[in-house]
């Protein structure tokens, strides 16, 4: 492939952090570099608590061992979402309830969650697909009178907004995702868990340290650590911490970067929009993280994947949804009629787009792209 779908983002200051990193006495985690990540996010993010993770799974872990998921709770989400949003409940025995998405932004359709909702619901969980964000104010409302929790999946979604409001700072508890393929990546892996409710702070630091309480032994709030409840090893590496401040220290020209890119692709086939070709996603307060075509269906969309590899550009499509899926027939069930979730997805294609795409490359995928049109 002359052009590949991705690469990950490299500013030019991890390799001296990690290197930093490696030569100090502490690599395990919340070293120097986790504990300026993690107080960026919090004075940036304006949260309770922010905390660094190997994964976006393992933030989401967390989150479910904080609200006490149970065997027969009940957890609304999106069937087009990535297989961890769904297993962090299953793992610990909840039954997952498929909701529609709404077609304008691929997200949970707020207005189908509230039938969804039974006497074992314990949680609602709207996914930021591509940085653009669900309908907040609407799930806050119904989640505040059933009674719920709201964790957001806001994997695809640092620097994106709702309504002047970082995505994952809304909900109880919010997890991010620094995977390779994200716009800041911790060198492969890694993740965050958001605190916005103070109640989950105390418990949110035992259950990251396998469930002992040495946090607060390192501040000197206990003479001695001991084992004190569940937990697992849930804290990000200090060499992945360094590499994700290298990052941190470009956010803001990394996200402009990739907009750019973005703003791009979106004038160069609005044509094609008007002429009703194809779709484009929708213009928001987003971070450029993707940049999507939506054809009239799934065979178009397959042939214009090969068209485009046939030019060395790849392109690819995205998740199959989970309620079609083996386990998630097993685990979940959806709610209501699947009148978009299946149809979108399969109308879906991803263009490549990452921090420092050269304008050359940009172009030949644009000329591809219109030769399939034409």
């Amino acid at each position: 492939m002359k052009i590949g779908f991705n690469r990950p983002p490299n500013t030019g200051n991890e390799q001296q952090h990690v290197l930093q990193a490696m030569q100090s006495n502490k690599i395990s985690g919340d070293g120097v570099f986790g504990s300026k990540c993690q107080s960026w996010f919090e004075e940036k993010l304006s949260c309770k608590k922010a905390l660094l993770t190997p994964s976006c799974t393992a933030a989401l872990e967390m989150a479910t061992i904080l609200i006490d998921i149970q065997l027969g709770d009940e957890v609304i989400m999106p069937s087009y979402t990535f297989v961890s949003t769904a297993n962090a409940f299953v793992l610990r025995g909840a039954k997952i309830v498929f909701v529609d998405i709404r077609p304008d932004t691929m997200n949970i359709d707020e207005k189908l969650i509230e039938a969804a909702i039974t006497p074992k619901t314990k949680a609602i969980v709207p996914v930021h697909y591509a940085g653009v964000a669900c309908e907040m104010d609407t799930i806050m409302c119904v989640a505040k009178e059933h009674d719920l929790f709201v964790i957001e999946d806001a994997a695809q979604g640092m620097m994106s907004f709702y309504k002047g409001r970082p995505l994952g700072t809304i909900g109880h508890l919010g997890a991010y995702s620094f995977h390779e393929t994200k716009n800041y990546t911790s060198g492969g892996e890694g993740g965050l868990l958001i605190i916005n409710d103070t109640q989950f702070i105390e418990r949110a630091e035992i259950i990251r340290e396998k469930g002992t309480n040495r946090s607060q032994f390192f501040r000197g709030e206990v003479d001695k650590y001991s084992w004190v409840d569940i937990g697992s090893s849930y804290l990000m590496s200090e060499l992945q911490a360094a590499y994700l401040w290298g990052q941190l220290e470009q956010a803001e020209w990394i996200k402009e970067n990739r907009l750019s890119t973005w703003n791009r692709y979106y004038q160069e086939f609005i044509c094609l929009q008007k002429n009703g070709q194809l779709e484009l996603p929708k213009v928001c307060e987003h971070n450029g993280h993707m940049f999507y075509l939506k054809l009239n269906n799934i065979s178009e969309r397959d042939g214009f994947i090969r068209h485009m590899k046939e030019y060395g550009v790849m392109t690819v499509f995205h998740y199959v949804p989970l309620h079609s899926s083996l386990a998630g027939r097993v685990y979940g069930e959806f709610s209501g009629s699947d009148k978009f979730t299946t149809m979108e997805s399969e109308r879906l294609v991803r263009l490549p787009i990452w921090y420092g795409i050269s304008k050359e490359d940009v172009s030949m995928v644009i000329k591809a792209a219109h030769t399939f049109f034409q």
